[in-house]
């Protein structure tokens, strides 16, 4: 997981500085989570996704896709 978030910054030009404002949480608290220090909590990841806009799938790396699942119709 970690090395998609830093794929998905880079990709990004983030800093991560930026990222971690995006997730309302520390700077040192980002970089162990992309360093793999600590796991990510899924608040945090679901907050990437939306911005990133992908799928939590994509960042934990359980699809190779990038792009989200469609919304189901109600």
């Amino acid at each position: 997981m970690n090395s998609r978030l830093r794929e998905l910054r880079e990709d990004n030009d983030l800093t991560q500085e930026e990222c971690a404002r995006i997730a309302y949480i520390a700077k040192n608290s980002y970089i162990r989570y992309e360093n793999g220090e600590r796991v990510i909590p899924l608040d945090t990841i679901k907050k990437f996704a939306e911005y990133y806009r992908t799928s939590i799938d994509y960042i934990a790396k359980l699809t190779d896709e990038p792009r989200p699942y469609p919304r189901a119709q109600k």
